[in-house]
């Protein structure tokens, strides 16, 4: 007997109830129409993922279990497998409950909750140890949450209990290399198990994480039979039968590139889009990371939803402004420039008395940073729209940013992306079609704070730089492991201090986009005050 099943990759909002209803009841309505037995959505999908600190409050969970029993009335004509959150028991659990025919007519209760990188589900939620193992349209069907399938004991329970299939909800965030990873996880447990596995992810931005789909099926010898597209909400239908699927659809994944590029687009569309901003403002430097930064934003929100603000100081170059002019013509948004040269001479009048007998240091070049902050907010202020920094991981790590200056603002784009791998998709986004200047790729970067500076006068190269952050905040690594793989004692030594001494600055940043297995975010909490 063949069972088709409706695999809906959706893009929920968390605290959004009605919404994510309405989003479910949707996919209810395509997965019926196309002739599905079983609707499977995401991890959590009723209210969005991950809620926090709302599964703290006795409300929110009476307000999930009033939008499930409405869910349940009005999903007829298919059975429905949707993630919730479940107090029950004098406990709560993150749970998926099988509704039909109007009725919640079984649920499972994780059983992994996983405490490590991004999730912290241990303080939220108990954990379930029973198998759940439904019958559909004459298909014995085992079901999983997300963690639970990166270790063996839950799908064998799965199996034992007499499963002939395995449908895991998931809300799986995106880093670099995690599809791959997902992919050998789950042929571990086929192979154990034996059971074919179907793996649907959510997809969409929850502030600094982004969720990317990328659902997909392995039939019982772990052979790829389904892989939806990344990064796009969508239902898909495939049938199963004997141990197999059947599916039209199977996209390959694209280049690591291709999918980070892919991932800020939606962080940005989506951080906007849920938190009601009407636009984007950029201040742009004629420099590589503001470059990429309103590359990313005109094609995530549209060109008419951005605005760049180019400010320059005596400092600045003309090629410079002249990149910058360019760009936005290429872009087509909307640009202005607002010279910060007469407001330096008030700050310098304002400070003379305080400051005299002190030379010049880098107190005048942090001013002209807190101008332009100053200056792109007091805009964001009057036009509601948001302020997008455009620091970089490499930046963010040794505290080469300038607080209430270049850091200020809403949400940081490629706050996780070190500096190398800035320019890696600036190549790509320009193999899309050219928008940034080649002057833009090619100059030394600077901050142009005073004559004739570049970054690199006072540290190491950017490929020592990033390797050297990569290793030791990535990965862990100690200093004696980084300098063994080849690295000089001066540059560890001090990029490690560096990092150290500016944990400060990163407390008041803002959030922004994690697309590594580590980001200075929700899986990086280092004491400020520290003498490890």
């Amino acid at each position: 007997m063949t069972l088709r099943i409706a695999v809906a990759q959706l893009n929920c909002t968390v605290g959004d109830l009605p919404g994510n209803v309405a989003l479910i009841l949707g996919a209810v309505r395509e997965a019926r129409a196309r002739g599905a037995h079983l609707l499977l959505t995401p991890e959590l999908s009723l209210c969005g993922y991950p809620p926090e600190d709302l599964l703290l409050r006795e409300d929110f969970y009476l307000a999930c279990e009033c939008e499930l029993l409405a869910l349940a009335e009005a999903a007829h004509g298919i059975d429905l497998i949707v993630g919730h959150p479940l107090h029950a028991d004098g406990e709560a659990w993150n749970a998926a409950s099988l509704l039909r025919d109007g009725r919640v007519v079984a649920s499972y209760r994780k059983n992994r909750l996983p405490n490590y990188e991004v999730f912290d589900e241990r303080r939220y939620f108990a954990a379930g140890s029973a198998p759940c193992v439904i019958k559909v349209q004459g298909v014995r069907v085992g079901i999983n949450i997300c963690a639970d399938v990166w270790g063996p004991d839950s799908v064998l329970a799965a199996a034992d209990a007499g499963a002939e299939l395995l449908l895991v909800l998931n809300a799986s965030p995106f880093h670099m290399g995690k599809h791959q990873q997902r992919r050998e996880v789950i042929g571990e447990r086929v192979r154990e198990s034996g059971l074919p596995v179907l793996y649907c992810n959510l997809v969409g931005g929850q502030d600094e994480l982004v969720f990317d789909g990328g659902s997909f099926a392995l039939d019982d010898e772990g052979s790829l039979s389904f892989q939806a597209p990344a990064f796009e909400a969508r239902v898909d239908v495939l049938d199963f039968a004997d141990g197999r699927f059947s599916s039209e659809v199977c996209v390959p994944r694209g280049s690591v590139e291709a999918e980070v590029y892919e991932a800020l687009k939606l962080g940005v569309r989506d951080y906007l889009d849920k938190n009601r901003f009407p636009g984007a403002i950029i201040g742009l430097s004629g420099g590589v990371d503001s470059a990429l930064t309103l590359a990313i934003a005109v094609d995530a929100l549209g060109a008419d939803r951005v605005r760049a603000v180019m400010m320059p100081s005596p400092y600045t170059a003309q090629m410079s402004l002249d990149d910058s002019r360019e760009m936005v013509r290429l872009l087509g948004v909307r640009y202005d420039e607002l010279v910060i040269e007469p407001a330096m001479h008030t700050f310098a009048r304002m400070l003379t008395p305080l400051f005299e007998g002190r030379p010049e240091d880098t107190t005048e070049e942090n001013l002209q940073a807190r101008i332009r902050g100053m200056s792109l907010m007091a805009l964001s202020n009057k036009f509601g729209s948001i302020v997008l920094t455009t620091g970089n991981k490499s930046e963010m790590a040794v505290g080469y940013a300038t607080l209430y200056g270049d850091m200020a603002g809403g949400f940081a784009v490629i706050k996780d992306i070190l500096k190398t791998f800035v320019y890696r998709l600036c190549a790509y986004r320009n193999g899309l079609s050219r928008v940034i200047p080649g002057n833009i790729l090619t100059r030394a970067p600077s901050a142009e704070l005073k004559p004739g500076q570049t970054d690199q006068d006072s540290l190491p190269p950017y490929e020592v730089l990033d390797a050297i952050i990569a290793a030791y905040m990535e990965h862990n690594e100690s200093p004696h492991e980084i300098i063994a793989a080849g690295h000089s004692e001066a540059d560890v030594r001090r990029v490690i201090g560096l990092l150290r001494r500016n944990e400060y600055k990163r407390r008041q940043a803002p959030v922004g986009i994690r697309v590594t297995q580590r980001g200075f975010g929700r899986d990086w909490r280092c004491p400020i005050t520290n003498a490890y």
